[in-house]
């Protein structure tokens, strides 16, 4: 994966460095392949030493913060644990739910099976609750905002697909197959090469994290555009499916 570290900044200062994460790439380095690229090397190089405040899968593309000194890593972990902030996430659903806006309140337990997913267990999971709404629907997908109000590992990925929505090409909680031209262009037949994904991964993005800034104390809200795949799909989809906005 190459690209230049600098066009993926939304924010820097002296105490903050805030960057569209790219699909595909880990936070942090990979716990089965130490040597793969992972986003605070990338970034370390140009920016100098890096703390990691929160995380974002490898599949998950948006906003994530950085600090740059140790004392903005201290204040920003306060306000993550003490949910002083608000993150929203946009996420493109398999399926049409009957609802406009939901909240969904189901505890969940991190590596609760043999393929370590969280799980929701009404026994011994945290109590975890994300708010929903759908911005659009496409055929039989609907492109939703997700408000999460805990901060649980993959907590809205789980809580959407135990609601029977998984989001489209979910590997871990979903079926993992990708979005085709094929199936959303009435008569589309692929050349002899066959057909690659619209999208081919996850298909959520994080929208949106608005904080307050660990010096001046003012509020920041920081938005990242879709990437390349989530944009061009949403396109195609917008194009050739019936849509009902709500």
């Amino acid at each position: 994966m190459k690209f230049d570290p600098r066009n993926l900044v939304l924010w820097s200062d002296e105490t903050l460095l805030v960057v569209n994460k790219p699909a595909g790439l880990p936070t942090l380095p990979d716990g089965y392949d130490p040597q793969l690229p992972y986003l605070k090397s990338l970034l370390e190089p140009v920016f100098g030493r890096l703390w990691i405040v929160h995380r974002l899968d490898r599949e998950t593309s948006g906003v994530l913060v950085l600090a740059r000194t140790a004392e903005t890593h201290r204040t920003l972990n306060t306000q993550f644990e003490a949910r002083q902030l608000s993150k929203a996430y946009h996420a493109l659903l398999k399926g049409t739910p009957p609802w406009d806006e939901k909240t969904i309140d189901l505890p969940l337990r991190p590596d609760g099976d043999r393929k370590h997913r969280t799980i929701v267990d009404h026994r011994q999971g945290r109590p975890s609750v994300t708010g929903l709404r759908v911005l659009e629907r496409l055929g039989q997908y609907t492109l939703v905002e997700a408000l999460p109000k805990t901060g649980r590992t993959h907590q809205v990925r789980v809580h959407l697909a135990a609601q029977g929505f998984p989001i489209a090409a979910d590997a871990l909680y979903g079926d993992g197959k990708g979005i085709y031209l094929s199936e959303i262009k009435t008569g589309y037949h692929p050349g002899r090469g066959g057909e690659h994904p619209l999208l081919g991964r996850l298909g959520l993005h994080a929208w949106s994290l608005t904080i307050e800034h660990p010096l001046t104390r003012i509020e920041l809200c920081f938005e990242a555009p879709y990437p390349k795949d989530l944009a061009s799909t949403l396109g195609q989809m917008r194009r050739y499916l019936s849509q009902e906005s709500s």
